[in-house]
């Protein structure tokens, strides 16, 4: 026998490479974590749980997965680095076995109003090739179907430097697919003139309407009265038509006014740029609502809301234009590729279908490609984004996903969890932070953080199986296993809110009574219609409060204090009791340490490497002067009442030297929404989208509003904090409110007074209102999936 025969006979010994196989985290001390030290099993799923606030995403997105990108972004050239964002090194000690990471979060897409599902997916791409081959008539290649190309056309005379100088006469052409009236936006803006000025009154009487234009001011109002092209004292309804047209629509011109030079220019174009091109949502309540007032969007007449020019529209395969395609459900899309056979496009048409077929398999085939990115809720997002891993050859790498279950029906998380663990089993390691205890019972590694929130948590209350954490004790593992009991005695409603032929998106003439004064909850599969009807239908007006998942506007400098208004009456009372002015008491304004201007940490940028933040040495990081930390209110300096959190601040304003009412209410507000772990000067960056939501409720707790509309305010939501989300529903109810909720949560439809369940399925196949009624006739009758799954989860 030969030596190579006897050694094959022999075990092989392991090879080292293959020791790999764990994910070291040693010392981690990012924003509330105390020195978490965990060894995560690769190839694996694992799970992060705990309590809202608990550290989850600071030990898995603000750690683990940044530190992966660091230091995969460090392996490029110092020149490429340069263009990438910088990431600072987390805090930690040792992070050992990190694979490349792939971030799947729930950020809201781009709103920008070209951005569409198609172009942030390749689909849309695809489909321009497939018309520029197949489209009958031809009109041009891919770009003549794109609506972010306008067409160019230019002629004129080159030199072209090649011996002797010669001008040689050329021309340029480029077809692009934009419709010319909405530049590919879909919609057009139309001012409505009457909210801008009187034309009763001359510019000499101040016939302006228009917020922060004084009668006085030189860039503004002075600037038309005076340009010498326009009458002062003659009312604006007794203009000639040259004199309109230069008031309204004047190209800029240089005129002097007291012989300063300055820019007229039309009212119309100025409103334009001095208005409409900024974000809505960054303006100040009353700008905004200008702005709401005089400016409506209506689909552009030209190309029908398509985006597209006349051209792309004509060009059609089987009867159907791109603008057709991109109208279509999704899942009927992919049933009209599957039908085209043509193999001079045959790779194209696979790689298409594949991309349509992963929307539906993902549970979005409702969706159309022309829907605007912005419109998308952070769950849908999601999904979109997870679009383009589910093909991917790639093997060994991090997924890390951000709370996939949010914003799907019990029905749908099967689906999703089937796709977690297909990556998985691709020998990819998945991390997933979740609350849902359907995903949480298919880990093969659970990892629970707490046992509080904020400074009460930040450390690892149990790391292994989910048996082991059913047997744990933790506060998820006492609460794993919780089901809500169908209500016994519904509340009676006290008058109906009636919506009729309701058809915004794809509600089919839906009729409806909502009742009011009770807890109603809306509810049915992801894209059945819950969010058309609810906030399509119900009028955003008087007495509605709509709190929606929409992101919370700040930079570093914003926290729950100045968010709220809590800082104003506390400021007031720093101020009283001092008998100083309130400015002092702002970081942001006459207070703020001189040396980070009020920021608490000193930002060096270091070009093209990470940059690198260091508390202030000035200021330790309390941001403020120290001749303000001189002041105090009952023994406490600002910023240490700033470093309290919501529930300490809410008993030291609530009586004594400190007691402020204002103040108090405030911080009511926010333990009552379960944010009394928050402290009131944290960066509004660090909140995970769940606190941000409830943050939001909080404000919007203190208006007027008779009729509350909230959308899943369980997103983010432990299942310890759900019960406490009911009871301040039931508080709000009982205050005499009318509460309408979408949500997917079983615990909140079994408290619900009244159901109104939408489906039977997505898109086209749902619109229809399937069932209404209370919550023990939804399971008694099992006529809906969502009557199903409740049924299942009240265990009858």
């Amino acid at each position: 026998m030969s030596m190579a025969t006897r050694t094959d006979t022999q075990s092989p010994a392991p090879h080292v490479a293959d020791s790999h196989d764990l994910i070291r985290v040693h010392g981690a001390r990012e924003n509330n974590l105390k020195d978490v030290s965990i060894e995560i099993p690769k190839r694996r799923l694992t799970v992060f749980t705990g309590v809202s606030g608990s550290g989850k995403s600071s030990l898995v997105f603000d750690t683990i997965a940044a530190e992966s990108q660091r230091m995969i972004n460090e392996t490029y050239s110092a020149f490429v680095q340069g263009f990438m964002p910088t990431q600072a090194r987390p805090e930690v000690d040792v992070l050992d076995g990190l694979t490349t990471a792939i971030i799947v979060d729930q950020q809201r897409m781009g709103a920008d109003p070209r951005s569409t599902v198609g172009t942030a997916t390749d689909a849309n791409a695809m489909l321009r090739i497939l018309f520029s081959r197949l489209g009958k008539p031809h009109i041009g290649p891919p770009s003549a179907y794109a609506f972010n190309v306008p067409s160019v056309r230019a002629s004129g005379a080159i030199t072209v430097e090649r011996g002797a100088k010669k001008a040689v006469k050329a021309t340029f052409n480029r077809t692009g697919g934009m419709c010319t009236r909405c530049e590919g936006r879909g919609t057009v803006s139309d001012i409505d003139l009457t909210q801008l000025y009187d034309d009763s009154k001359s510019l000499a009487e101040g016939a302006f309407t228009i917020p922060g234009w004084k009668s006085d001011s030189f860039w503004t109002v002075r600037v038309y009265a005076e340009s010498g092209l326009l009458d002062p004292d003659k009312p604006i309804r007794e203009f000639t038509e040259k004199e309109m047209q230069d008031f309204l629509h004047r190209e800029p011109t240089k005129v002097k006014v007291e012989g300063v030079n300055l820019t007229y220019e039309g009212l119309i174009p100025k409103i334009q740029k001095s208005f409409l091109s900024k974000d809505k949502e960054a303006m100040q309540p009353h700008i905004r609502a200008f702005v709401e007032r005089a400016v409506t969007f209506t689909t552009c007449p030209e190309c029908d809301g398509t985006r597209l020019s006349e051209g792309a529209r004509s060009s059609k395969i089987k009867r159907i234009s791109i603008a057709d395609a991109c109208a279509m459900q999704i899942s009927d899309l992919a049933e009209w590729v599957r039908g085209l056979k043509e193999l001079s496009v045959a790779p194209l048409l696979a790689a298409l279908q594949h991309t349509l077929d992963s929307f539906v398999e993902i549970g979005l085939g409702y969706l159309s490609l022309e829907r605007p990115a912005g419109t998308l809720s952070g769950g849908e997002a999601q999904r979109v984004k997870m679009i383009r891993h589910l093909g991917s050859s790639l093997t060994d790498v991090t997924y890390v996903f951000d709370e996939p279950t949010i914003g799907l029906h019990p029905h749908d998380i099967q689906r999703m969890n089937d796709l977690l663990l297909r990556l998985r089993d691709k020998g990819n390691t998945v991390l997933v932070v979740e609350h849902k205890p359907e995903t949480i019972a298919i880990a093969d590694h659970v990892v629970d953080l707490g046992p509080g929130a904020g400074t009460g948590g930040g450390t690892v209350c149990f790391e292994g199986t989910l048996e082991g954490l059913r047997a744990s004790g933790t506060v998820t593992g006492r609460h794993l296993d919780d089901r809500a009991a169908v209500k016994e005695t519904v509340r009676k409603p006290t008058g109906t809110l009636e919506i009729r032929g309701a058809t915004a998106n794809n509600l089919q003439n839906v009729d409806v009574d909502i009742p009011l004064g009770v807890l109603t909850v809306v509810t049915g599969v992801a894209g059945s219609g819950k969010s058309s009807l609810v906030h399509g239908s119900i009028p955003a007006g008087e007495g509605v409060v709509s709190v929606d998942q929409g992101a919370i506007r700040g930079s570093r400098r914003s926290n729950p204090a100045t968010y709220t208004g809590l800082l104003d009456p506390i400021r007031k009372a720093f101020a009283k009791a001092n008998g100083v002015k309130p400015a002092l008491f702002s970081a942001n304004s006459e207070g703020a340490c001189p040396t980070c201007n009020g920021a608490g940490v000193i930002y060096t940028d270091l070009a093209m490497m990470a940059g690198v933040s260091s508390p202030c040495e000035e200021c330790e990081g309390k941001r403020f002067q120290a001749s303000v930390l001189e002041y105090h209110l009952a023994g406490r300096d600002i910023s240490e009442v700033l470093a309290m959190s919501v529930t300490e601040a809410e008993e030291f304003f609530g009586a004594g030297e400190a007691h402020t009412p204002a103040a108090h209410k405030i911080l009511e507000r926010l333990a009552d929404v379960g944010l009394g772990y928050l402290t009131l000067g944290q960066p509004l960056t660090t909140l995970s989208g769940g606190e941000r939501q409830r943050l939001k409720l909080a404000t919007h707790m203190a208006e007027k509003g008779g009729v509350y509309v909230l959308d899943e305010p369980t997103t983010g939501l432990h299942l310890a904090d759900v019960e406490h989300l009911l009871g301040l529903l039931d508080r709000l109810v009982d205050s005499g409110k009318s509460v309408i909720v979408i949500e997917h949560h079983q615990a909140v439809m079994a408290h619900a007074d009244w159901i109104v369940d939408l489906g039977p399925g997505a898109g086209h196949d749902g619109g229809r209102i399937v069932f209404e009624g209370t919550p023990a006739d939804l399971v008694a009758a099992r006529s809906t999936l969502t009557g199903e799954h409740l049924a299942a989860y009240v265990g009858t």
